[in-house]
């Protein structure tokens, strides 16, 4: 295994995976990251290039988002110089789309297998890492079903916004999701003819989450994910750092932090983490998270202008109801594997015999079935040698 980038996410694989008893070269640009690396254990090579003279069958780019195309783009030149060595390429970041741009931009489309661990903290660098980080916890994993463009927010059902008072349907806000062409593959690692994902490359991948390393997996498109993170992930970051501005910039602001509990602890946690990682975030996800947080920004002044009036409240405060009483990663309010550094988790249990219902067979376009069961919820949590069993 490969790991190019050894900060938070990278640093925790590459603990998580030695760990594991899964043979780890790794590298970083920062010789600090190297050194403690080093005296971690890790097998740690200078650069890129030396990362691919060890030839890795996987190789996972954990590097911030802004330097995933130069990071894919040495990638690419290290392949060139060692012939016949053919790595599957994942990734670890939390945006998927333009990630899979920059894949394709250096010639590697065909090897890309898109991955996202729903895990973090606050913090950042190697020494925030550890292995239990990513441990038995929820793995997104992306696939190309079609070429052509990505998927246009402004197309989309954003909620019924004339249930809220003041809502106007026809002004739910937008974005131009477009990304430009997606070339077909053949010349890159990727099959000859079609356009989906690598079957094997996808497997392998699934096999290192839910064998390796514990987890559970849902197969999405990078769309998919992209809205959905923008929801549970970017919003939230977001959202955090404006409640700690808000406190920053008030004149009563070291007496409302003396009596700051809980709530505000809570709601602003990430937003004590590397600011410019969270912009990258936020930026490289745009197309999906200015939509929502217009949509966030009208219900809040329509609750701002229901306070000035003295008008009825209710309809904010109830519109959560659906999922109250649901803890992010449980499945009707229940668990199995208890509470971790990332909030409470499910943990699907593997059955030892599973039904046939939860059983796809590794035949056929096997990748497509796996992205309909798992767009309506459901996880792969373990990969058979020619099934995957779903919960």
């Amino acid at each position: 295994m490969g790991v190019i980038g050894l900060g938070l996410i990278g640093g925790s694989l590459a603990r998580a995976l030695v760990g594991a008893g899964v043979p780890v070269v790794a590298t970083d640009p920062w010789e600090e990251a190297r050194t403690a690396a080093r005296s971690a254990g890790m097998q740690i090579v200078e650069d890129v290039a030396g990362l691919c003279a060890n030839r890795p069958e996987l190789v996972v780019l954990a590097v911030p988002l802004r330097a995933m195309g130069a990071v894919a783009g040495e990638l690419s030149a290290g392949l060139d110089a060692e012939p016949g060595w053919d790595p599957t390429v994942t990734d670890v970041g939390s945006v998927k789309g333009p990630v899979r741009d920059a894949i394709r931009d250096a010639g590697l489309a065909g090897r890309y297998v898109g991955a996202h661990p729903m895990a973090g903290t606050e913090n950042s660098g190697f020494d925030a890492s550890f292995p239990d980080l990513l441990r038995g916890i929820r793995w997104a994993v992306t696939v190309e079903t079609s070429p052509g463009r990505r998927g246009d927010p402004s197309a989309r059902p954003r909620g019924d916004l004339s249930a809220r008072p003041g809502g106007d349907p026809s002004a739910r806000p937008g974005g131009d999701g477009s990304a430009g062409p997606r070339g077909a593959r053949g010349t890159d690692g990727g099959p000859a003819s079609g356009t989906g994902t690598d079957p094997e490359r996808l497997a392998a991948v699934l096999r290192l989450i839910t064998a390796r390393l514990g987890g559970t997996a849902a197969v999405l498109t990078d769309d998919a994910h992209d809205e959905a993170v923008a929801l549970v992930s970017h919003v939230p970051h977001v959202l955090a750092g404006e409640l700690l501005g808000l406190v920053a910039g008030a004149p009563v602001r070291e007496v409302a932090v003396g009596l700051a509990a809980g709530s505000f602890r809570d709601g602003t946690r990430v937003a004590h983490g590397d600011p410019r990682r969270t912009e990258a975030m936020v930026t490289q996800n745009a197309n999906w998270v200015a939509p929502a947080l217009r949509l966030a920004a009208r219900d809040l002044e329509m609750l701002a202008d229901s306070l000035d009036s003295n008008a009825p409240t209710g309809w904010f405060f109830d519109r959560p109801e659906p999922l109250r009483g649901r803890r992010p990663g449980h499945a009707n309010g229940t668990g199995v594997n208890g509470t971790g550094v990332n909030g409470v988790r499910e943990i699907p249990v593997r059955e030892t015999n599973p039904p046939p219902e939860h059983r796809v067979p590794l035949e056929g376009d096997w990748p497509a079935a796996l992205l309909e069961r798992c767009s309506a919820g459901a996880v792969v949590v373990l990969m058979e040698e020619a099934t995957a069993v779903l919960a």
